[in-house]
């Protein structure tokens, strides 16, 4: 057992705190990782305000990238010394989807055995089953991903969980690709990943939509063709016409991604998008919020389909090393995501920043 620092909720809605946990050494399927950077996304807010659930205390952190330090003794698929991104879709290759040869939708992914403790023996709930705002942590061997160890830890970690989030929604969920037209409402992190992903998979156009002018810009850096702020401008007439002016008589975008999770702008995402398109839910909605109300005649006319995104129907072993080849050949930027680099000690200075926007990932770097 090794103890390391790390940030901890310890009850809804207070401040996360510097607590020295307990490690244990990796046994059967697990493996030991020095984090060297981790992302601080608003899952773990979510977390701390109780959003997810209430099996307090969390080990907060999941989107991070470090090297395996050491594994149990049946663990042939990573080895000390290993660069990897951290993942938290382990597939267990016997559940049903698994069975179908859908492992993307893998209903039983695995987490570590052993529990990491506070000092007095407290067990934690790892966030996603990883609990990465630490120096080190103990995961299910599944969930480390080699990748090309030249990479920048900072970046690529972020495929953990916020870009390949976005990128998936758009590119796995949404099946953007050459012909169709993309509008992605909300450009936080996970929006403007998607607005990435699509750019990557030669849509045109590629639409950005957000009231904050800043998170635009973001946006147009990434490659989106045309930006839309809905405080003041019409959505679905401008998403219309920008999308007629490509493909005469287009009603809408092909592929709608919604990177909010609220009722009103999945509610926009419906009417925005073309006949025959897709939504995409990645946004992730608070437990109390509903889906609003629309005329049932206006889903069946429309056709197409409303989907959810899980971790952008990823698959990690098979999507990690590709995005990080795209990033290390230079036509990813996952260095335009990562707006400031921050201690361990900085996480809840870090969660009031993201409620100013301004930033699309303060990353920890150990």
């Amino acid at each position: 057992m090794q103890q390391v620092k790390a940030v901890v909720a310890k009850a809804k809605g207070e401040p996360v705190s510097i607590e020295t946990i307990n490690v244990p050494d990796p046994g059967p399927g697990e493996a030991l990782v020095r984090i060297q950077s981790c992302g601080v996304c608003h899952t773990d807010l979510h977390y701390r305000e109780g959003g997810i659930n209430d099996e307090f205390p969390f080990l907060l952190g999941h989107e991070a990238a470090g090297v395996v330090e050491a594994v149990g003794d049946d663990v042939t698929e990573v080895a000390a010394g290993d660069f990897v991104v951290l993942n938290w879709r382990a597939v267990c290759g016997e559940c049903r989807a698994c069975d179908r040869g859908e492992p993307q939708y893998c209903f039983a992914t695995h987490n570590a055995t052993q529990k990491m403790t506070l000092e007095d023996g407290t067990e934690l709930s790892p966030a996603l089953g990883i609990g990465a705002f630490a120096e080190k942590t103990l995961v299910a061997a599944g969930q480390c991903t080699k990748v090309d160890p030249e990479a920048r830890p900072a970046a690529v970690g972020l495929l953990g969980c916020g870009v390949m989030a976005g990128l998936g929604a758009a590119i796995n969920t949404g099946g953007a690709t050459r012909g169709r037209s993309v509008a992605v409402i909300g450009c936080g992190g996970v929006g403007v990943a998607a607005v990435a992903g699509a750019v990557l998979a030669g849509s045109s156009p590629v639409i950005a939509i957000d009231i904050d002018a800043k998170k635009l810009d973001a946006a147009k850096k990434l490659g989106a063709t045309h930006v839309i702020d809905s405080s003041t401008e019409d959505v679905a007439a401008r998403v219309k016409e920008i999308c007629d002016g490509y493909y005469p008589g287009a009603e809408g975008a092909d592929v709608v991604v919604e990177a909010v999770g609220r009722p009103e702008t999945w509610k926009q995402a419906f009417y925005i998008r073309d006949l025959a398109g897709t939504v995409v839910l990645v946004g992730v909605p608070t437990p109390d919020m509903t889906v609003p109300e629309i005329p049932l005649i206006d889903v069946f006319g429309r056709g197409g389909s409303l989907k959810s995104s899980w971790y952008g129907d990823c698959l990690p072993k098979r999507d990690f090393p590709m995005l990080v080849d795209l990033y290390r050949q230079g036509r990813l930027d996952l260095d335009a995501f990562v707006t400031e680099e921050i201690a361990l000690d900085d996480v809840e200075a870090a969660f009031e920043t993201m409620h100013h926007g301004g930033v699309l990932r303060s990353v920890v770097v150990l």
